[in-house]
């Protein structure tokens, strides 16, 4: 998928589904702007445990169109949030534990538009974006998570 990259507030700074480490530093850098007093990051890590369960890894897989998904959550997003700056990237392929799965950042004038614009960032993303989990736990079960 493309990456976008745009210089103006209001809109999508960086979109991505990545086979690659996630960058937090580079998520922040994207949402940057002299306009812009609130940044708000949600960094989403693979955890220890599920539903009472021990995690030992995951496999993330995404539909072939799950980055124009992305790509239509991060405009969504950007345009219920008039004057904010938009970052989301997301991870597929093998992670292991305290990986970066997900990443998203909002930028506004002020903290409670970021802080909004964050939270339906990540949970719009998470409820729209065809993006499934294939976890493995400690005692040899596994599950897929997310799957329609």
């Amino acid at each position: 998928m493309p990456e976008t990259s745009n210089a103006e507030p209001g809109r999508v700074a960086l979109c991505a589904v990545r086979e690659e480490a996630l960058s937090a530093d580079e998520v922040l850098a994207a949402v940057a702007d002299p306009a812009c007093g609130g940044v708000v990051i949600f960094h989403g890590l693979v955890r220890n445990h599920d539903d009472g369960s021990g995690v030992e890894s995951l496999d993330y897989s995404a539909h072939p169109q799950a980055s124009t998904e992305l790509e239509r959550v991060c405009r969504e997003v950007a345009e219920r949030h008039t004057g904010t700056r938009i970052a989301a990237v997301h991870r597929v392929g093998a992670l292991a534990l305290g990986d970066a799965a997900v990443i998203t950042a909002a930028a506004a004038a002020h903290r409670g538009q970021a802080f909004e614009a964050c939270r339906d960032l990540i949970d719009t993303l998470k409820a729209q974006v065809p993006i499934w989990k294939h976890q493995r736990y400690d005692d040899g079960r596994d599950s897929w998570v997310g799957l329609p």
